[in-house]
């Protein structure tokens, strides 16, 4: 399915594709979120960026907090942001990719433990690991990355946040978290 113009289209294409990256990355086998939206680029929209972009960036965030039993957004391998279904994370995703955070770099298992003890915001969190590990914004950026590649820490899908609120992925995904290899280690 391609022509996507509302956000009803939106989650019918994460549906039938099961995956997406958010924006055209090249990432083989993995279809664009931003190449199924047929908006035009530099027009019809509230801002300079135009109705594409500000329907691709909206929707990244409405669509699982809107449909959050059917529609996951998180970090694939490559550290790529992506759409899924459900279905997808479930059979497909969470048992190729998911891992223990002690598999983790110290950074990111150090960036877990102050999301397992007090969700933040990523500027509270960054604020924090920085204060207490010495760490650059670098660092801390790819720690978070890590986690949540390694399907660890989640952002939350709550309809009234108006920045991305981090939590441990089990706090969201509970369900999952039993299928991890080996039972959950976190």
């Amino acid at each position: 399915m391609a022509g996507v113009k509302t956000i009803e289209d939106a989650y019918d294409f994460i549906q039938e594709v099961g995956i997406c990256t958010i924006f055209s990355e090249g990432v083989q086998g993995v279809r664009s979120f931003w190449d199924a939206v047929d908006l035009p680029d530099r027009e019809g929209g509230r801002t300079k960026w135009g109705a594409r972009m500000e329907a691709v960036w909206a929707w990244k965030t409405e669509l699982p907090t809107l449909y959050p039993d059917d529609v996951y957004y998180g970090k694939i391998p490559g550290g790529h942001a992506a759409l899924m279904s459900m279905r997808y994370l479930k059979e497909v995703h969470f048992p190729k990719n998911a891992r223990p955070v002690s598999t983790c770099k110290p950074l990111a298992q150090q960036v877990y433990e102050i999301v397992r003890l007090s969700p933040g915001t990523t500027a509270e969190i960054r604020r924090e690991a920085m204060e207490r590990f010495g760490c650059s914004k670098s660092r801390f950026d790819t720690a978070l990355k890590e986690l949540q590649v390694s399907l660890n820490m989640v952002r939350l899908n709550e309809p009234d946040l108006k920045k991305d609120t981090w939590v441990p992925f089990e706090e969201v995904y509970g369900e999952l978290g039993l299928e991890r290899e080996g039972g959950s280690d976190v």
